[in-house]
């Protein structure tokens, strides 16, 4: 006998442990079947699981476990990132809170601190997965520092160095100097600040000066030349000129460039190659020296503007340049602003709204700073993979986001792919005292390249942990060993990722696998969007909006959870999420259960030989029917990765078809004991083994409890993916049942609109209803007295009565007398009123969304709650004003 009431926490750990030590999630490619493989993208090892999380791998199980069940050959390759910056960071910080630090502790004894942190803390994103039934072949697991992953790399990297695709050049990079190292655009966070905008005059040898506008005064030491826009009539003459640059008397030219808008300031701007990304390509354009003037940790540095310094009367000043040295730069900032006022060369200062670019991991202000590093040509490795989803070999889904790849990748620049850092794949590189670079699997086979007797050294940079990932649909199976996994598994068959990711990710996989495998590494890259709270607004500690997963989890269950996010899915869009759509989710796998247990008590139990197309009863019949139904749209959905169609065809299928309807029809057919009741039970039984079956990609652990606990054969591991039933007389069946359904469901409204008691019953009368719907109100005016509240049926010949509200269904008109069941004066007055007030409201509401400044202006969530606000008023008026239509 079922338990009252299902308690996820009492089954989620036992059936999980069961499953996973079962080796059902275990992939292996021997065995017959249809590939179809997912990677997972790897979390990072310092994660813990949020809610963009759970969005994306509650996606990915739900198609790994469809799939499974419709007897695939299926790999869900789990691991994690070893996050190079992110995972530095955590150690460093708690070396710093035991007085220590990496530097102190050496490079080998850092990785050594590392390591130690990757065993004892690195699994616990892993172990929330699986609390959220993440069906992984775990045995399988991979990290993207193993030995494997980690010679796959190096092969990777040699190779592709030996192509001239990898190598050193100097260039501009984002910076983060607290920890002193590039790092990649995603892990820089743009935010809007206030900020000033500087006017400095610069002379020219005329006697004439040019205003250049800047919010970076501190990055004037380094300036090289002033760009003017060679259209811009109010300085044609000056292009070719030179100016002196105050403070420190350098000569530089004034240039003339189209990337000078004469729009924006005053038309002209300085040039600092070695401190903005623009002027560093402006310097290019122009064969400009590039000196640096802020050191790795942003400090004022005037090591390569020290010989040129000049002191010309009245616009420099040596001395003061030199003591700037060592100064941060807000201070410098502060002290050359001080000293081009005194000097006179400070025009105006006005605010000025600024991009200040920040370190997302260490919070740190980004600097452009110009370094040797090594890259990566990608515009040699886009073409195939803009060729791959041009041909449709890669297919975006929704396909408007292959726009986005296309751009990214048709205006690619150089991959900047080493970092400053000690934990992470070390550069394959070594270089003997001359200078010369040796680039080599291992260092054997460098100091082969190098000859006798020469001393290497080996690069102490590691590479970007986007290079490894990279390869992580291929060198998870096992590349560059040919193994059974790569020749079954690859190419894998979705991905499943977030959209700021497309090129970070989803495009250098591409590129690594077009290149090293010859084929793409996925055929369909699935794009889902963010996570937002209920009122649509993003989630953040600041605003307090978060949820955790997990506690959602502990409260509600991982399979309320999952359906709560699977519902709420739709092609490419964001979803919100809250605790009130996750408890709603709750009820929906309380409703399941309280099913299941009614059905048992009432002597359903699942046939062993039960054979659909043998029913003969128009209830059993009709709920075949409805089941084949509801299976063909929920694979339908699914092979759209239509996940809330899927989710929301269980739900309307189970509580309304199944629950609301076919277990309240049974009822009277379960308290008698005849031919139809043993048929009904057996159809009841079969019928919620296939819910059982359908739901189990979104909910696995209630429904495996109920086939379990009810009896059900076979392990529901390896039970399949429901197919249509072969039902006799569907039609007639569905014809009958839905004609009687939309009946009580007319009854029903009339009765709610009309304020008419529960308890008060009344007749049903029929006008003109063609001899099958007769029969139809009269087979089952058991089951539409008990659910509609009539009190009989009769079939109306005279007039229509006066005072009753009335009901058109196909042919016949059918009649509620409402004479004695309602006032009708004080009903009129009060639909009357509720009319008046809906119409007053919806004035209101369109008054305020036809105010164009007021939809620009209000936070999009304020707009759009008016906007369901109107939606809402404007049902409900419709609903009053039909119900007031029926007592006139």
């Amino acid at each position: 006998m079922l338990e009252k009431s299902f308690v996820p926490a009492d089954h989620e750990a036992t059936l999980y442990a069961q499953w996973e030590n079962s080796g059902s999630f275990a992939a292996n490619p021997e065995t017959p079947g249809e590939a179809f493989s997912i990677m997972f993208p790897p979390p990072n090892v310092t994660g813990t699981l949020h809610l963009g999380h759970a969005l994306n791998f509650v996606l990915q199980d739900i198609l790994i476990r469809w799939k499974r069940q419709a007897g695939y050959n299926v790999l869900w390759q789990p691991g994690t990132d070893h996050a190079g910056i992110a995972t530095q960071m955590v150690v460093e910080r708690a070396l710093d809170k035991e007085g220590t630090s990496r530097t102190a502790l050496g490079r080998e004894g850092f990785l050594d601190r590392v390591w130690d942190w990757k065993k004892e803390s690195g699994g616990t994103i892993v172990q929330q997965l699986r609390k959220l039934g993440a069906s992984a072949d775990w045995e399988r697991e991979r990290f993207t520092m193993d030995d494997g992953l980690s010679r796959a790399v190096r092969k990777v990297f040699v190779q592709l160095h030996q192509e001239g695709i990898i190598y050193r050049d100097r260039r501009l990079v984002n910076w983060d100097p607290a920890f002193r190292s590039a790092i990649s655009d995603l892990e820089v966070e743009n935010r809007e600040t206030k900020g000033s905008m500087w006017y400095l005059r610069y002379p020219l040898e005329d006697g004439r000066t040019i205003t250049v506008g800047t919010t970076r005064p501190e990055t004037m030491l380094g300036d090289v030349a002033v760009a003017v826009n060679p259209e811009d009539e109010r300085y044609t003459d000056m292009i070719g000129q030179f100016v002196t640059l105050p403070l420190t008397g350098r000569r530089i030219p004034i240039i003339g460039d189209s990337y000078s808008d004469p729009e924006k300031g005053t038309g002209a701007v300085k040039i600092t190659p070695a401190h903005d990304f623009n002027d560093f390509e402006v310097g290019k354009r122009h064969s400009l020296p590039a000196p640096t003037v802020l050191d790795e940790t942003a400090r004022i540095w005037i090591g390569e503007i020290e010989d040129e310094l000049r002191d010309i009367e009245g616009l420099a000043s040596i001395e003061f340049v030199r003591a700037l040295a060592g100064a941060s730069r807000e201070d410098g900032r502060k002290r050359v602003v001080e000293e081009l006022e005194r000097t006179g060369w400070l025009e105006k200062i006005e605010p000025h709204k600024i991009q200040v670019p920040y370190a997302e991991r260490g919070g740190a202000i980004v600097e452009p700073r110009l370094t040797i590093q090594w890259y990566c040509d990608a515009k040699k490795l886009s073409g195939p993979a803009v060729e791959a989803v041009e041909t449709g070999k890669v297919v975006f889904e929704p396909r408007q986001w292959q726009n986005t790849f296309f751009a990214w990748m048709r205006d690619i620049q150089p991959w900047c792919i080493s970092r400053q850092l000690w934990w992470g794949h070390r550069i394959p590189a070594w270089y003997a005292p001359d200078g010369s670079v040796f680039v080599a699997e291992n260092e054997e086979d460098a100091k082969a390249q190098a000859g006798a007797g020469v001393e290497l050294t080996q690069d102490e940079d590691v590479l970007d942990t986007w290079f490894s990932s990279g390869l992580w649909p291929f060198s998870t199976l096992g590349w560059p060993d040919k193994t059974p996994e790569l020749a079954k598994y690859y190419p894998t068959s979705v991905l499943v990722t977030g959209f700021d990711i497309i090129f970070f990710w989803v495009a250098r996989m591409m590129m690594m696998g077009l290149h090293f495998m010859d084929e793409v590494p996925f055929q369909t890259v699935l794009i889902h969007g963010l996570v937002r709270d209920e009122k649509g607004q993003k989630m953040s500690k600041s605003k307090g909006n978060g949820l955790d997963p997990m506690d959602l989890v502990a409260e509600f269950g991982a399979d309320a959870t999952r359906l709560a996010i699977c519902s709420g899915t739709g092609p490419g869009r964001d979803i919100k999420l809250g605790r009130t759509r996750v408890e709603e989710h709750r009820a929906f796998v309380t409703k399941l259960w309280n099913a299941a247990r009614f059905l048992e008590m009432n002597g359903a139990h699942p046939v062993e030989d039960f054979d659909p197309s043998k029913v003969k009863s128009g209830l059993g019949r009709w709920i075949l029917s409805e089941t084949n139904n509801a299976i063909a749209e929920a694979e339908r959905a699914l092979t759209a990765y239509r996940f809330d169609e899927y989710a929301n065809c269980c739900y309307r299928f189970v509580w309304s078809r199944f629950c609301d309807w076919f277990v309240e029809f049974a009822k009277p057919v379960f308290a008698a004991e005849n031919d139809e009741t043993i048929e009904i039970r057996a159809v009841s039984a079969h019928v919620l083994g296939l819910i059982l079956r359908l739901m189990q990609p979104v909910t696995p652990f209630v429904t495996a409890t109920l086939w379990k606990e009810l009896g059900y054969a076979g392990s529901f591991e390896t039970v399949r993916w429901p197919e249509a039933m072969v039902v006799s007389e569907a039609g007639e069946a569905e014809a009958e049942l839905d004609w009687v359904i939309r009946l009580i469901g007319e009854i029903r409204t009339v009765r709610s609109e009309m304020n008419i008691p529960p308890s008060q019953k009344a007749p049903l009368l029929l006008r003109d209803a063609d001899p099958k719907n007769l029969d139809r109100a009269r087979t089952w005016a058991e089951a539409i007295g008990r659910m509609a509240r009539v009190s009989d049926v009769e079939v109306l010949t005279a007039d229509a009565p006066r005072n009753a509200a009335q009901i058109v269904l196909d042919e016949a008109t059918i009649f509620i007398p409402l004479e004695g069941l309602i006032d009708l004066d004080a009903e009129r007055m009060r639909l009357q009123k509720e009319i008046d007030k809906n119409e007053s409201e919806i004035v209101k509401v369109e008054r305020k969304l036809g105010n164009a400044d007021f939809v620009a202006r209000a936070k999009p969530e304020v707009v759009e709650e008016n906007r369901t606000r109107l939606e809402t008023f404007q049902r409900d008026l419709g609903r009053f004003k039909a119900a007031l239509a029926r007592l006139a």
